[in-house]
């Protein structure tokens, strides 16, 4: 099964896992982020907008890498 992805499916799923863990709660943080809690991440929400792009850059290359391998 693992043979079969892609580097850009495993990409995807890490960006997609990081922008997930980035507006986690959590107490012990430096400052509030922009969102008004004290997050996982500080730089939420602009570090997940950042992630998600990425995520969505590697799905629309892997679509376009499936398609001219099917062509």
């Amino acid at each position: 099964m693992l043979k079969n992805l892609s580097v850009h499916q495993v990409f995807i799923v890490i960006h997609l896992l990081s922008a997930l863990l980035t507006v986690i709660p959590r107490a012990g943080a430096s400052k509030a982020c922009r969102l008004g809690y004290k997050a996982l991440c500080s730089f939420t929400p602009y570090g997940t907008l950042i992630l998600l792009a990425l995520a969505g850059l590697h799905l629309y290359l892997h679509l376009r890498a499936a398609t001219q391998k099917a062509a």
